[in-house]
């Protein structure tokens, strides 16, 4: 015969804090969806890395130049500033060993008027990350709301976004900004010189980029729209905009996320492209491309003048490859 078994209220009584509490004694406690992203990002090494490198490089460029900071300033010379007297006037290469490296000069001096690379690399990453983010924000709202609109309603709307992200993805990008960037006058819409170059680059840029990120909003919208939670809200007398903006798109905002930082890369490489080709800021402004251009008749006498711009973008593009691969696997672990 078994034991009888203890029926009494203790023993059947339940116990809170068992409940709430782990292995050790820790209380257990719910996570969001952020916090186990952020946990599976913390994991990826090469992620964190590449969000170091992000970080680092915004803030350079926000604090290079007054009236944020003056990095440049603070460290070396202006980046417009020549420097003859360490220049050899027989070759036009700096004297001394390695393109003329020192403490004062960091990463040497260009060929012929000696201004200091350090503070041109400094200086030209304000240029390439202020086109990147701008461009990318362009296309990120058009990309977004068209993409929702023709995911959401279908139809005719879908028909028409379409066709019109298939014109627009037809157009030889990189030809049609050195057309439109080359015939800009010198002053438009109160805006002259550098500054209107730059905001014709953003425009360009975004407003042509926009249907990649439209096709990916629009596969994903076709797919909530379907879901229960936009039954249930439809059911509750909510209308279209109310569900495409408080429904559908907070379930966007991580492949959003995650393709902004795939994006932005690809548009330091565009703007830096039309720079190399001439077309992009004009001189004195330093600019990456700029300098890669500038080093084509120089890389056999100082070839430091071509690697350095060139590990500048390389280094970037990596760590925003970087970060974005990791938030996507945080994000969406199944697509691993």
């Amino acid at each position: 015969m078994t034991a009888p078994l203890d029926v009494s209220g203790q023993a059947l009584e339940a116990q809170p804090e068992a409940v709430l509490e782990g292995a050790g004694g820790k209380a257990i406690e719910g996570r969001s969806l952020g916090q186990i992203a952020w946990m599976r990002l913390k994991r990826d090494k090469a992620a964190i890395a590449g969000a170091f490198v992000v970080v680092f490089l915004t803030l350079i460029a926000i604090f290079a130049e007054r009236p944020f900071g003056g990095l440049i300033a603070l460290f070396g010379d202006p980046p417009n500033l020549p420097n003859n007297d360490l220049i050899d006037p027989l070759t036009s290469a700096p004297i001394g060993a390695w393109g003329g490296i020192s403490w004062e000069h960091p990463f040497g001096l260009e060929p012929v008027n000696g201004r200091d690379i350090f503070a041109r690399i400094l200086s030209g990453a304000q240029i390439s990350l202020l086109v990147a983010f701008l461009a990318t924000m362009v296309s990120v709202v058009l990309g977004s709301l068209l993409g929702m609109l023709a995911g959401f309603f279908g139809g005719w709307a879908d028909t028409f976004i379409s066709r019109l992200m298939d014109i627009f993805l037809a157009f030889p990008l990189l030809l049609f900004a050195i057309a439109i960037v080359g015939a800009v006058p010198d002053e438009a819409l109160g805006l002259k010189g550098n500054a209107l170059r730059i905001a014709v680059i953003v425009f360009i840029i975004g407003f042509f980029n926009w249907p990649y990120i439209a096709r990916i909003v629009r596969g994903q919208t076709l797919s909530l729209r379907e879901r229960e939670f936009v039954d249930a809200a439809r059911s509750l007398g909510a209308g279209n905009s109310y569900i495409i903006f408080k429904e559908v798109f907070p379930n966007l905002v991580a492949p959003i996320l995650v393709y902004s930082t795939l994006l932005i890369p690809t548009n330091i490489l565009f703007e830096a492209a039309l720079s190399f080709l001439g077309v992009g800021v004009a001189e004195p402004q330093a600019s990456w491309g700029g300098m890669l251009t500038r080093a084509v008749d120089y890389y056999q006498t100082a070839p430091h003048f071509m690697i350095v711009p060139g590990l500048a973008i390389f280094i970037t593009v990596m760590a925003f490859n970087l970060l974005g691969d990791g938030l996507r696997d945080a994000l969406d672990p199944r697509a691993r």
